[in-house]
């Protein structure tokens, strides 16, 4: 069963308790990190020499990671990169936090959240990657417009948007032919088609469930229901913009609505499903990234269409999640030069061909589909995540970002989720309580 969200009465306390830790443990970052003994910033910066990067724990990451240090390697022996997993924790984002603490961070991570990266930021843990000479122009110009979504709130770059998983609504050919839906063209584009058709699925007994978010509180489940379906409902719109929280809008209440229905219906359990609900024929639909064609395309008849909207908008003006990964470089590299060097061969075009060949994920450049379109022709199952990899949003790139997805999961579940709370009190409500939080910050 999921936790249970914390009712209004302790929601002020519960979330400042939240930023009071994670200010005190940013705090103790910052204090530790002045007082070790630390590279000098400005010779790091032109020193070349070895580096230890540390990877993700997906194995076809790491295969194409080690490929590509092999090949680094290889011509430059005097700038050797060792790597390994980034190291066992309760989550990565803690063990990341950790390592900063204790001064002994990798000089590049592959896989750092955007969410964390203020927190890391505060910790005095990152290196602003526009202090090189050209590093904001190449971010830029490899990223293209979506870059300026990365920038900080000071201005600065201290992540290199790396991979992109845009999260879609992939179904269950077979479940929807059960259910005497039309597997070919499904009828999921509007609000009301999508309900309409989870009924059918539902009532006719096809599978348990129409679809299956986990509805628990972590914060980033948020990222799998709300957001995507936010995102798209509002043309592109993120959580957070100039500092002020957007989602208490028509929009917001849209989602909050239709998202209440699905649970209020039953077409999604408000209970947490042991496994794989999808692959395990429970439910018909769930919301992915392209990293689910390799885990499915044995397993299940699948087909994919964007996030759902109101008004049924074509595919081409729907905007998503990116549920996106950076490159990060953590202020203990003492041979910054060479990390900077590795980070855009890492990201070359040949690279990030590479990466897509091996891992199925979106590199974040533009235009993937022309870039690299020889790979999508041989691979057609992924065109459609290609495409929608040029429209995504990114989590806001400001202080307490943990802090305040905590704050909207626990008013989600009350909500949405197990309807405790009507939407119309409670997005003005959760308004009210990130603008403080960010006021806090």
């Amino acid at each position: 069963m999921p936790s249970t969200p914390s009712t209004p009465g302790t929601r002020r306390t519960s979330r400042t308790k939240t930023a009071a830790v994670l200010l005190a443990f940013a705090l103790t970052g910052t204090a530790a990190a002045c007082s070790r003994s630390g590279p000098d910033g400005a010779a790091a910066a032109d020193a070349r020499g070895p580096i230890t990067v540390w990877l993700s724990n997906n194995a076809q990451e790491v295969a194409w990671g080690e490929k590509m240090i092999a090949s680094w390697n290889k011509t430059h022996p005097d700038q050797h990169v060792s790597s390994q997993q980034i190291p066992a924790g309760k989550t990565s984002e803690e063990a990341l936090s950790a390592s900063i603490i204790a001064g002994n961070s990798a000089c590049l991570v592959f896989n750092t959240s955007p969410a964390s990266v203020p927190q890391f930021q505060k910790q005095a843990g990152l290196v602003p990657l526009d202090g090189f000479p050209d590093g904001a122009r190449y971010i830029e110009s490899r990223t293209g417009d979506r870059a300026q979504q990365y920038r900080f709130e000071d201005g600065s770059y201290y992540q290199l948007p790396w991979k992109s998983n845009p999260v879609m609504i992939l179904y269950n050919k077979d479940i929807f032919r059960k259910a005497g839906l039309d597997p070919e063209n499904p009828k999921l584009a509007t609000y009301d088609e999508f309900l309409d058709s989870s009924r059918k699925i539902v009532s006719s007994g096809a599978a348990d469930a129409a679809i299956w978010p986990a509805p628990t509180s972590e914060f980033f489940q948020s990222w799998f229901d709300f957001y995507p379906a936010f995102i798209a409902e509002s043309g592109g719109t993120a959580l957070v913009e100039d500092g002020e929280p957007q989602f208490d809008s028509p929009a917001g209440r849209r989602v909050f609505d239709f998202w209440r229905t699905v649970y209020r219906e039953k077409l999604a359990p408000n209970e947490t499903f042991p496994g794989d609900a999808l692959g395990g024929g429970k439910s018909a639909m769930s919301t992915v990234g392209p990293w689910a064609v390799a885990a499915y395309k044995d397993r299940i008849d699948w087909g994919v269409v964007p996030v759902p909207t109101s008004d049924g908008r074509p595919a081409s003006k729907i905007s998503t999640f990116s549920d996106q990964k950076s490159i990060a470089m953590f202020s203990a590299c003492e041979n910054r030069a060479t990390a900077w060097d590795l980070m855009k061969f890492a990201t070359s075009r040949e690279q990030d061909g590479a990466f897509l060949a091996d891992t199925g994920q979106m590199p974040m450049r533009p235009d993937l589909l022309r870039t690299y379109a020889d790979w999508f022709a041989e691979n057609p199952d992924y065109r459609e995540f290609a495409d929608q990899a040029d429209r995504t949003v990114e989590v806001p790139a400001v202080a307490g970002s943990i802090d305040v997805w905590q704050t909207l999961r626990d008013g989600w579940t009350r909500s949405v989720v197990f309807g405790r709370e009507p939407t119309g009190e409670e997005l003005p409500r959760l308004s009210r309580d990130i603008t403080s939080l960010l006021d806090e910050y």
